[in-house]
């Protein structure tokens, strides 16, 4: 497999100014505040795979607002919004999403897109974890002890790595168990460097060029398995918690959840999709936007 355009930033974990206001303001903005940055928290995935560099310029033009964003995996974020310095996170692991909620930190979660989970290796697959489902690929590598590297930076492949350890009943450890502590663009160039074997988001293997990796389990994007599935939501920081600029997260909920899905549709990577967007329903599900576990 050709491994695409190498990402052209890893290691992020500051704030990256993607793009500015594009042309003069429509008239009827001139009595909107002055101060239009919208500070956004994003998980590695979503920015490493190149999906953003599409999205937010578009968004700016269409709210003549400049876009601050933080890079960081899907706790780290969640983080940067408890601290209140952002105004909105884009993310992908529920349970952490669901805590979050819960503290009163986020309101408002809305589903984004999908997309999925693969286990990648070494092209000579020396644990036999080709074609298998997750569980028994991971354990393969264990019985195999071969190498395998986890982000360990809990972000939302890192939970979901856990919990594919978890199903299989096992507690990883030793020499052939490595932790970088990286973004996933930064773990995936490091492990095809090892012949390690890892966990990854689709989008972002698809933009990390490295011949030295293959894809052992792919149950595609269109209907992966719940262990597999990779899905993607919004949520505004709560107003009430920290001063945020509310309204324009909630323009970019909007968007993301409107003209976006076009952007989100059509974006590919070298001709291959990299996110499925979740469109909108007649019947939409309320349970969204409160803990999946919430009892009332």
């Amino acid at each position: 497999m050709n491994r695409r355009r190498c990402v052209q930033a890893l290691g992020l974990g500051g704030v990256l100014s993607l793009a500015g206001c594009v042309g003069d303001p429509p008239s009827d903005r001139d009595e909107r505040p002055t101060d239009r940055d919208l500070t956004l928290a994003t998980a590695t995935t979503v920015h490493d795979s190149g999906l953003l560099g599409d999205i937010v310029p578009e968004f700016e033009d269409a709210f003549g607002v400049t876009m601050k964003t933080v890079v960081r995996g899907t706790g780290g974020a969640l983080r940067t919004a408890r601290d209140g310095d952002c105004d909105v996170v884009l993310v992908h692991a529920r349970p952490l999403e669901d805590e979050f909620i819960r503290a009163g930190h986020g309101v408002n979660r809305r589903s984004v897109m999908v997309n999925d989970f693969l286990v990648v290796g070494p092209p000579d697959d020396p644990a036999g974890a080709a074609g298998r489902d997750p569980v028994s690929a991971f354990r393969a590598i264990a019985d195999a002890e071969a190498t395998f590297f986890s982000r360990g930076d809990r972000s939302g492949t890192h939970v979901r790595e856990r919990r594919v350890w978890d199903e299989a009943g096992l507690d990883p450890s030793g020499s052939w168990y490595r932790e970088t502590g990286q973004g996933m663009g930064d773990t995936l160039v490091a492990a095809g460097r090892s012949d390690a074997y890892t966990l990854t988001d689709r989008g972002t293997f698809l933009t990390v060029s490295d011949d030295a990796l293959a894809t052992h389990v792919d149950r595609g994007i269109d209907d992966p398995p719940s262990l597999l599935r990779n899905e993607y939501a919004v949520v505004p920081v709560n107003p009430a918690r920290h001063d945020v600029a509310y309204p324009l997260a909630l323009g970019f909920v909007g968007y993301l959840t409107g003209p976006g899905r076009s952007q989100v549709r059509g974006f590919r990577v070298d001709g291959d999709r990299a996110f499925r967007p979740l469109d909108s329903s007649g019947e939409p599900n309320f349970e969204q936007y409160v803990p999946s576990d919430w009892c009332a």
